[in-house]
């Protein structure tokens, strides 16, 4: 059991068999929508967990990254007619070759200081989206051409939900396959001490910028998924509250956990849905559940429950 669980692929395998799953389960195309937009979610924190959970640096202004992918397939067909995956790719690229430019001054911050950085940046980033009209429709949004394949136009909520797992599970391969190789083990190196990487032979720098672009990699795929999905986009995919919403996926799934990435995007996706009865209290109730896993579960959700079970077997 021990083997099985700390297997490499144990995580992406884990996340297919749930994708599959869950799709005979689901009830409805409401159900299968929502499973979507978590799988999405959960494409974003894998990306910021690679960030922040591997390689220990903090980012509070990934949702920009995701607000320019979501952009990125709504203006370039618009404007450029470019096909929408074309512009997904586009999207990526730019996000990437942002990062790398961004990331080369903001990245030799440290802490706090780090945080307020990449906490501009976002802002940045928002306020252009928003305020630049005369291209994303401004606080408004604009619509998104849909996405269509060889004359087939990819429509329906069954369609992108296996759209969308397939994307999660290619990202979570792609990952473990990462923290798995030489770049993985550096960036745990300068997770654990920056100091003691450097002494090792690590270029603390490069690896940081690697990681700062894959992440933002991530984050563009997703959000242009999202923009697909909805047929629609607004400024609210890039803005603070967002970002903070993905760093809080990263820890409560757990940091350092891909699988974790997953369930913590589950959480803050599905439990909102489910306390919509409670009316008036549901923000009340969704922060408290949130406490309470965190004063519990420190370690995120998935480390804790994996260390639990470390702990009982024999």
């Amino acid at each position: 059991m021990r083997a099985l669980l700390a297997h490499r692929l144990a995580a992406p395998v884990a996340i297919a068999l749930i994708v599959v799953a869950l799709a005979f389960i689901l009830p409805s195309n409401f159900y299968l929508r929502v499973a979507a937009l978590v799988w999405i979610s959960a494409l974003a924190v894998i990306g910021l967990n690679l960030l922040m959970g591997f390689a220990g640096q903090v980012s509070l202004g990934h949702a920009g990254f995701f607000g320019l992918g979501a952009y990125a397939v709504a203006v370039l067909p618009a404007q450029f007619s470019l096909h929408p995956l074309l512009a997904l790719l586009a999207g990526a690229l730019v996000c990437g070759l942002i990062a790398f430019v961004v990331g080369r001054p903001i990245l030799r911050l440290k802490g706090h200081y780090l945080a307020v950085a990449t906490l501009g940046f976002g802002i940045l980033i928002a306020m252009a989206i928003a305020n630049e009209s005369w291209l994303t429709g401004g606080p408004d949004g604009m619509p998104v051409s849909r996405l269509t394949l060889f004359g087939w136009r990819v429509r329906g909520a069954s369609t992108w939900y296996w759209i969308t797992g397939a994307l999660l599970v290619l990202g979570a391969w792609l990952a473990v396959n990462l923290v798995a190789s030489p770049t993985g083990r550096a960036l745990r190196a300068l997770h654990d001490s920056e100091v003691a990487a450097r002494v090792a032979g690590v270029d603390v720098a490069h690896y940081k910028l690697i990681v700062f672009v894959i992440s933002a990699v991530y984050a563009s795929v997703a959000g242009s998924a999202l923009a697909l999905v909805n047929g629609f986009v607004t400024p609210d995919s890039a803005n603070f509250i967002h970002s903070i919403e993905l760093v809080t996926m990263v820890v409560l799934g757990g940091m350092g956990s891909v699988f974790g990435s997953l369930v913590g995007a589950a959480i803050l996706v599905v439990l909102p849905q489910v306390l919509t009865t409670f009316h008036d209290y549901e923000h009340l109730l969704l922060g408290l559940m949130m406490m309470v896993i965190m004063i519990v579960l420190r370690s995120g959700i998935v480390p804790s429950l994996a260390a639990l079970i470390r702990r009982t077997r024999p």
